[in-house]
């Protein structure tokens, strides 16, 4: 959706109020749409000033929208929404709670532990009857999700703009176009037989779901960096769910896009890395956003430096929120590999700054080691990632 992609690229920016206008009219159009609440939350909580209440009405939409597709993520990151809005509205002791819902879904999140301990010092000292240390909020809370409005508006539009467009191009009218033909009622396709293909470019894969009459203005569309997922009402009553969760590599939600027609709906999804070759279309784990792990000369077996790069800018990022009072953890910027080597090499000591490069050098950058005692013994050998062979150019 061309609105929230735009939403997407204003909150990155930080222009937060046009961020607030595109998730707006994205929502508008697809008021089923989790992420879009969650992100919007998020603009209002950074607006100057903020809009603390109309951040914490989007995460109490969030939560009730992402528990009725009991999507585990979904509800920690509206949870964890609702939790900051709360904080900001002085209600600490229901931010508490959320942050506890949080934990339940994810407790491994980043953010919870800098959280607790500003809720901590905002309650301390606090009389028992104080108010603000009264827990009132449900797990699910009692908000009801608007209807659609905007798309069903502007499909009449279209329609009637169509028609219109056609009577004046008929330069010979008849008895048959002066008035629209009824048109036959689609017929889905039941969900037996719906099926799905893909296929692939250098940057983009494309997804094709076969099924006719899907409804334009009930289906729901979410594109994550991991996952892709629409569901859609069936005449039977119950509805149809499509989930890629994970995919086979990372993808960037914000340059992706998805089409719905009158036989299937197409989704074209922008790969994170360009020109990286997807065996599958799904993933059997949780998709990596690292690189290859590149041989070393470790006894423990290969490392993935990447990984091991990005654990330690998350911890850093975690021990600078901590210090900073003033916003959650939204980690660091810049190349965490770069920085890891940097600060590895930094530190080390006259041996281990030898067989590092010895090893980077030789190796043509497919192995890093830092014992000088076996790197010392001759030449490093090139030994690329499996699936990859070293050429001579």
């Amino acid at each position: 959706m061309d609105q929230a992609r735009k939403g997407a690229a204003a909150l990155a920016s930080g222009d937060f109020k046009a961020a607030v206008s595109d998730y707006t009219e994205a929502l508008a159009q697809n008021p089923q749409a989790v992420d879009y609440y969650i992100k919007r939350s998020t603009a209002y909580t950074r607006l100057s000033p903020p809009n603390h209440e109309l951040a914490f009405k989007d995460a109490e939409l969030a939560v009730v929208q992402a528990t009725k597709r009991a999507k585990r993520e979904l509800i920690g990151q509206a949870q964890l929404r609702r939790a900051i809005a709360l904080f900001s509205l002085e209600r600490w002791a229901d931010s508490k709670q959320c942050l506890a819902w949080v934990k339940k879904c994810n407790e491994k999140e980043n953010s919870l532990a800098i959280w607790e301990m500003k809720i901590a010092g905002k309650i301390k000292g606090l009389a028992e009857d104080d108010e603000r240390v009264k827990v009132m909020v449900k797990e699910v809370p009692d908000v009801q999700v608007p209807e659609m409005k905007l798309a069903k508006k502007v499909e009449k539009q279209e329609a009637s703009s169509a028609q219109a467009s056609k009577g004046t191009n008929d330069t010979a009218p008849t008895s048959s176009s002066t008035s629209a033909a009824p048109q036959p009622d689609v017929v889905q396709t039941p969900a037996s037989k719906i099926r799905h293909e893909w296929y692939q470019q250098n940057d983009t894969v494309i997804v094709s779901l076969f099924a006719k009459g899907i409804p334009k203005d009930k289906a729901v569309v979410e594109i994550k960096g991991q996952s892709l997922e629409i569901s859609f009402p069936l005449p039977t009553g119950s509805d149809y769910n499509f989930s890629l969760d994970p995919l086979f590599a990372n993808i960037d939600p914000a340059q992706s896009s998805y089409k719905i027609m009158s036989t299937k709906a197409e989704f074209t999804l922008k790969k994170a890395t360009a020109g990286q070759k997807w065996s599958s279309l799904e993933g059997t784990g949780p998709v990596s956003t690292n690189g290859p792990a590149y041989p070393t000369s470790s006894k423990s077996g290969p490392k993935n430096w990447d990984k091991v790069a990005n654990d330690l800018t998350k911890k850093k990022a975690k021990k600078d929120d901590e210090e900073d009072e003033e916003d959650e953890y939204d980690g660091e910027e810049g190349d965490p590999v770069n920085r890891f080597f940097k600060t590895l090499y930094k530190g080390a000591d006259d041996d281990t700054k030898r067989a590092m490069m010895k090893s980077y050098q030789e190796s043509n950058g497919t192995a890093l080691s830092t014992n000088w005692g076996e790197v010392g013994k001759g030449k490093v050998e090139t030994s690329p990632p499996d699936g990859m062979e070293a050429k001579s150019w």
